[in-house]
């Protein structure tokens, strides 16, 4: 629709996730200069905002078949244990995140094997300064939001060329195929479901580590992008305690709440039950319940399409109240008033 604001170009950055995925990829396997495996014992992800939930997804889709731990910091310090096995990967789009910045410096002095993923930013002269591995991020990707896929990608490539991630490569390209399929069925489905969505506060909850991290994705793509409200959780953690939040005030919960279970075929048998007994328990507190399902082979790919079809479906409840999904002025004070 030509009608649509978006002054930043939202919709086409969305939409070219796919290409930007596969750009990623080739720029990455070029990588020189990279430590032994042998020489490496833990890895440590530093960033904010995309970053940061770039080593998220990181950790649930690398981390169960690495044999070292992952561990991702979003703050100024880095764990106390870096060392000079520590693999450190530091992600800022920008390349001034005051707190990748600090932490960073921090892991570097301690002896940290630093590769940088990064925009033309402090980040990556400090990294030519080190002489240390760097995946630029390309300058026409902004706002931010619009890099997750470069941040994203470029460490699961990376742990492939050491031998700490088999298969990251290829798993990356179903995701792009898998996103290919979905640009081209979702923005129906998508604008139906927010317009649901957009009079409500949505409640989006995702199986498992990949779920939980793509209901946090649509959480943040509906704050950023349509400027509402949105909560997130996971199961099985919500049983353990914030399913006990809804045994009052159902009469006003349903007309505030609705309800997003975002379903992949990697949930542990477990998960797919406690989804059941979530169901019976909330149905008499939210005013709707929606099913969103993965598809695509393999978790890189399932992860990325649900991130993607909350992405759309944020932009489509921007498009619906006539907002401009770009800009966000509350972060923008936020960033100067910490400057």
């Amino acid at each position: 629709m030509t009608d649509r604001l978006d002054t930043l170009g939202m919709w086409a950055s969305t939409h070219q996730m796919p290409d930007q995925i596969l750009a990623a990829l080739e720029q990455s396997e070029g990588l020189r200069g990279l430590p032994e495996r042998s020489a490496i014992s833990n890895v440590l992800v530093l960033g904010m905002g995309p970053g940061g939930f770039a080593g998220d997804l990181l950790a649930v889709t690398a981390g169960p078949f690495m044999p070292v731990p992952i561990v991702v910091v979003k703050s100024y310090q880095p764990p106390s244990y870096v060392d000079e096995q520590t693999l450190v990967f530091a992600l800022s789009a920008s390349g001034n995140t005051p707190e990748t910045i600090q932490a960073v410096n921090q892991a570097a002095a301690a002896g940290g094997r630093v590769v940088a993923v990064t925009g033309d930013g402090e980040l990556s002269q400090m990294a030519a300064r080190w002489d240390v591995p760097v995946v630029e991020v390309p300058p026409n990707l902004f706002p931010t939001r619009s890099t997750l896929s470069v941040l994203a990608v470029a460490p699961m490539v990376i742990l492939e060329l050491m031998g700490l991630f088999p298969g990251a490569s290829e798993w990356v390209r179903e995701g792009a195929a898998q996103l290919c399929r979905r640009r081209d069925i979702v923005e129906a489905p998508a604008k139906d479901l927010a317009r649901v969505l957009g009079p409500t506060v949505p409640l989006v909850y995702g199986g498992g580590g990949l779920g939980s991290t793509a209901a946090r994705h649509w959480k943040h793509m509906i704050n950023i992008s349509a400027k509402a409200p949105a909560f997130s959780a996971g199961v099985p953690d919500i049983l353990h305690n914030e399913i006990a939040g809804w045994g009052q005030h159902g009469d006003l919960t349903r007309q505030v709440f609705s309800l997003v279970l975002l379903r992949h075929d990697h949930e542990h048998p477990d998960v797919m039950a406690g989804f059941d007994i979530l169901l019976d328990l909330m149905d008499e507190v939210v005013g709707s319940t929606h099913e969103v399902r993965a598809g695509g082979e393999g978790p890189v790919a399932q992860v990325f399409d649900l991130m993607y079809q909350g992405s759309i479906t944020a932009l489509e409840m921007a498009a619906a109240v006539g907002l401009d999904p770009g800009p966000a002025p509350a972060i923008e004070l936020v960033r100067k008033g910490l400057q």
